[in-house]
């Protein structure tokens, strides 16, 4: 035999004598936060989750009420910011919402942890101030154009999530929007995009990609996803998710509206262990006697202890 033959035997032999290589050990188990909207300790008598997101909303007239919010919502807040009639896409993009954006910066720079920060939410929903339709699908003009949308919703990320003037100036400028007068403590601003997997109405120029304002000014892409008389819209929701797939994912608020379905609440459950992109989702709401609360809805919320609180881990 000669020595290349004798070396290769030899090799198989140890092969063989080794031991088998270890199975591959299972993937961790993906876990997702979960929120509410509400009371989180009366959602947990109801439901046993632990809720790690909490959600509220505030106007753009109440900048001087963050701090005293964030620490209600503590240890880790979610901001859905609203408008109202007071200003518009394009004022916020030409500046003049900046008292407000200087206000939220500054509250999260001392509050010093990550805060979801939701801006403009539903934007493609004709019930909003900030939507570009109406609900006939007649153009609310330029200051609501979906094109002063996106502008005002990069602006508000970069504000909120801050940085030196000598950064976010340049950006602004490309933005079309004024520079800042100085630097902007940087924060843990986790900025979330969130449309309606489709539009009301639900037009071409209403639909969720007209809203994106690119991917540098976005964290999260989100879906409100509720079910109203058994029609959730999961088609559309598995669009959007499929339609950035370089973006973790969220649903912000989903929720019964006046209903008993506990079908709608188990296919919820199996999205999220089937998307492993899943950051977060939060449900609608906890407040006694609110149309979506699961108090009133046995069946779901016995469904919703056995297939949703164990996601959060």
């Amino acid at each position: 035999m000669t020595r290349p033959a004798s070396l290769a035997f030899v090799a198989a032999l140890l092969l063989v004598a080794a031991p088998a290589a270890a199975a591959p050990t299972a993937p961790a188990r993906h876990t997702t936060q979960l929120g509410i909207l509400g009371d989180p300790g009366r959602f947990r008598q109801l439901t046993g989750q632990r809720s790690a997101v909490l959600h509220a909303f505030i106007g753009w007239d109440q900048p001087q009420t963050i701090p005293k919010l964030l620490g209600q919502l503590s240890p880790l807040p979610m901001l859905a910011l609203k408008t109202g009639p007071s200003v518009t896409p394009l004022d916020i993009a030409q500046g003049r919402g900046d008292g407000f954006l200087l206000a939220l910066n500054s509250a999260l720079a001392g509050f010093g942890q990550r805060v979801y920060v939701r801006p403009l939410p539903e934007m493609n929903g004709h019930w909003n101030e900030y939507c570009a339709f109406t609900k006939d699908g007649a153009s609310k003009g330029p200051r609501y154009s979906t094109a002063a949308f996106r502008r005002a919703f990069a602006r508000i990320a970069l504000m909120a999530r801050g940085g030196p003037a000598s950064e976010l100036n340049p950006k602004l400028r490309r933005l079309g929007g004024p520079p800042l007068g100085g630097d902007l403590p940087r924060t843990h601003a986790r900025i979330v995009w969130n449309p309606q997997g489709y539009g009301a109405p639900d037009i071409p120029g209403n639909a969720p990609a007209a809203y994106y304002p690119g991917d540098p000014y976005v964290d999260v892409v989100a879906n409100d996803l509720y079910d109203q008389g058994f029609k959730a819209a999961w088609d559309a929701n598995d669009k959007l998710y499929a339609a950035h797939p370089g973006k973790p994912y969220a649903i912000p608020e989903w929720g019964l509206w006046g209903i008993d379905d506990p079908p709608y609440v188990e296919h919820m459950a199996v999205f999220v262990r089937t998307h492993s992109r899943m950051e977060f989702l939060s449900y609608f709401n906890s407040k006694p006697g609110s149309l979506w609360d699961l108090e009133s809805k046995p069946r779901s919320r016995a469904t919703y202890r056995r297939v949703i609180t164990p996601l959060g881990g």
